[in-house]
């Protein structure tokens, strides 16, 4: 697909939240994820930095140039944006409150926004208690946790699979 196709294709009703992602090259990540599955968009809050800052031109590889993005000063502030627009809201964050993201069954015609959150802290309990699901992925290593960009290409296909059906 050439770069000024992206916005004629059938877009994945799906969003990216990024709560203060500390790493312009996780940013660029997302959307060079995003670009893969041809989501809606990528909403940038905090402290994210926003395109077109060197680290995320560094891995995006040219995706933040087409993908839609807006930023905020609050994820709270994007999660309003976005309710008013039709999206639920999915944290992806490690709580008691989280069900396994195999449990998880997103249906094509829905609209939602995956919220990710600070490298080393996560998403704000704030953010967790706005949310219409709480997700996480099974791990079995030592660690317990993994790299925030890459979750999203976990959380993105899961999605993408059911949505696309």
């Amino acid at each position: 697909m050439k770069t000024e196709d992206y916005t004629n294709e059938n877009h994945l009703s799906v969003v990216f939240v990024l709560e203060d992602i500390r790493s312009g090259n996780n940013v660029g990540s997302f959307f060079r994820t995003g670009d893969a599955f041809c989501i809606s968009g990528v909403e940038l809050c905090g402290i994210t930095c926003h395109p077109p800052h060197r680290d995320i031109l560094k891995t995006a590889l040219g995706a933040s140039d087409h993908i839609p993005w807006r930023g905020h000063a609050s994820a709270s502030e994007a999660i309003s944006v976005l309710r008013s627009e039709g999206y639920k809201i999915a944290v992806i964050e490690q709580d008691s409150r989280s069900i396994s993201l195999e449990e998880w069954k997103p249906e094509k015609g829905e609209k939602w926004a995956l919220v990710f959150g600070n490298e080393v802290r996560g998403v704000k309990s704030s953010t967790c208690d706005s949310a219409n699901i709480l997700l996480e992925i099974p791990q079995l290593g030592v660690k317990n946790s993994m790299n925030v960009s890459v979750c999203a290409g976990i959380v993105l296909w899961h999605a993408s699979q059911r949505m696309r059906l």
